[in-house]
């Protein structure tokens, strides 16, 4: 199944890329580690629905922002959700890191009228390397699970490992917590506005 996707996608807020080298690809619970934020507001950030982007900032790191769940708001999400509450759901998802298995589902979030009117850092990430190196931390899922308009049901088992996986396509390739190697995963980083690339930012064996 997963050879039919010989690259994956993950859409980061502008600018990012320099931080992501640095740090690798994070999710939000891994980098509210590296920030050290407790408390109140790691509850907020984790733990409940973020309406909007909210920037956190280090004395050593500097900013960084952790993006918004607007397609994911508490009252919707709790009649789809199954064998969990809304607040273990948020925190199920931001403990990982996505990619869309393809250009398609790429394309139709860069598109989305929440989405549009901003320019993001696309990474474009080899498929077999991921495999090879993070197997025992991956999981496929056939649905958009940043979204509740498809009205689709979601759970725990909505993520399936590789060889538990029996859908027929698959939308999103997670990694539990972190991808610290993303950068010798990557095939290119490039700019993207709507459906169109602006730029590109990185490529392998380009410089910079």
């Amino acid at each position: 199944m997963i050879r039919r996707y010989p690259e994956v996608y993950h859409m980061a807020e502008r600018g990012s890329w320099a931080s992501i080298r640095r740090h690798g690809l994070l999710s939000t619970t891994a980098l509210l580690d590296l920030f050290q934020i407790q408390g109140a507001q790691r509850v907020r950030l984790e733990s409940q629905w973020r309406p909007k982007s909210e920037t956190i900032s280090h004395t050593t790191y500097g900013p960084a922002v952790i993006r918004d769940q607007r397609p994911m708001p508490e009252t919707e999400l709790r009649g789809l959700l199954v064998g969990i509450d809304p607040s273990e759901w948020y925190r199920l998802i931001n403990a990982k890191v996505f990619f869309w298995a393809d250009m398609w589902g790429l394309k139709k979030l860069l598109g989305a009228v929440m989405y549009r009117s901003r320019s993001h850092d696309v990474l474009t990430v080899d498929t077999k390397a991921l495999v090879q190196r993070h197997i025992e931390r991956m999981w496929l899922t056939d649905q958009n699970t940043g979204s509740i308009i498809s009205g689709k049901r979601r759970g725990p088992d909505t993520f399936k490992r590789v060889r538990d996986f029996a859908g027929s396509w698959v939308t999103e390739v997670v990694i539990d917590y972190s991808v610290p190697d993303v950068i010798s995963l990557c095939t290119r980083v490039e700019e993207w506005k709507e459906d169109n690339m602006v730029r590109q930012i990185w490529s392998r064996g380009s410089e910079g």
